[in-house]
This record gives structure tokens, C-alpha cells and sequence, in this order.
């Protein structure tokens, strides 16, 4: 695989001051990167039966669907408050620069489905652990999150349990230059 660390920008001061914003726009434009990172996404899924892969707003709809498509399964949205039609489940939570709340069709995901929650980034944890509670009030389990990018020094990983965990990318420090 090419070096993906090379392909993501950082971007500082993003959204707000002190955030540092990982870019993958770059590594989307290169059609053998994303291709690599596509196949490294979906790899340690085959074995698990799951029935859907679940992306959140927006980045990992961009990855998402395509590892959904590898997987042979479908692909669920889960977007930001207000822009689903329809009867919908919400969650509400903290992220590293305030709160905000994502949604889910309420009927997207089944009693006994077997899921995968798939993000670019884990930074602090709070989206993927919303996304997860979303589908678990809706009756079925989280088979795994997985993510391109997991900012390793932000301790998102605690807030998702014993849930498995997959990531491409380790960052480490929390000084990135």
C-alpha cells in the first residue's frame, strides 16, 4: 500500500481554533489509493456475516459504500440532525468542540442485523459511539467499528467498550507538526 500519510492533509485551526483537521480529499483523488484503502477497510470484515455497513456524515458515506459494496452488503446513512425524511432514531453528543446530534432512518436497520460502524477518523469517540447506541436501540449489534484514521492520543477507543476495533492509521502524539 502506498504511504497514506502522505495523502492526508492536515489542516489546523479546523473547524475551530486548536483542532487539527485530517484532509483525506487527497487520498480520494488518487483512484490506486482509495482502491487500496477500499480493500484494506473491507479485509477484516469478510468473516464476520455482517448484514450492513453503517456510514456517518459525510466522510465515511465516502468510504462506506464502497466497503459495503466489497463486503457484498448493503449501506446505511447516518447524517446530521434534519436531513433524513421520515420517522428516524437520534442521539445527541459531546465531540471535541462542542455537542451535536445524528440521526438514523428508524427503519434502515432490523432486530438481529449485524452491523459495522465505519468513520474516517476516531478523534474523541463521541460520533461513533452515537452512531453504535443508534443501532443498538434499534435491535441490532455492532459487529465492529472501523475507521481510515484513529487519533490514538484523543482516547476515542474507551468510549466504544469492548466493541472490536479497526483501524488503517495509528496517530499517536497529540503534537502533530
Amino acid at each position: 500500500m502506498v504511504d497514506l500519510t502522505a495523502l492526508i492533509r492536515d489542516v489546523p485551526d479546523f473547524p475551530e481554533p486548536g483542532i487539527v483537521f485530517k484532509d483525506i480529499m487527497p487520498l480520494l483523488a488518487d483512484a490506486d489509493s482509495l482502491r487500496a484503502v477500499v480493500a484494506a477497510l473491507a479485509d477484516p470484515w469478510f468473516e464476520e456475516s455482517l448484514t450492513a455497513v453503517v456510514g456517518i456524515e459525510a466522510r465515511g458515506f465516502l468510504l462506506g459504500t464502497p466497503v459495503a459494496m466489497a463486503l457484498g452488503v448493503g449501506f446505511i446513512a447516518v447524517r446530521k440532525a434534519g436531513k433524513l425524511p421520515g420517522p428516524t432514531e437520534q442521539q445527541t453528543y459531546g465531540l471535541e468542540y462542542g455537542t451535536d446530534t445524528i440521526e438514523i432512518h428508524a427503519d434502515a436497520i432490523s432486530p438481529g442485523d449485524h452491523v459495522l460502524v465505519l468513520d474516517d477518523v476516531l478523534a474523541t469517540g463521541g460520533t461513533a459511539a452515537a452512531a453504535g447506541a443508534m443501532v443498538q436501540r434499534l435491535g441490532a449489534t455492532v459487529a465492529g467499528y472501523s475507521f481510515l484514521v484513529e487519533l490514538g492520543f484523543l482516547g476515542g477507543r474507551a468510549r466504544l467498550g469492548d466493541t472490536r476495533i479497526e483501524q488503517l492509521l495509528l496517530v499517536d502524539a497529540g503534537a502533530e507538526d
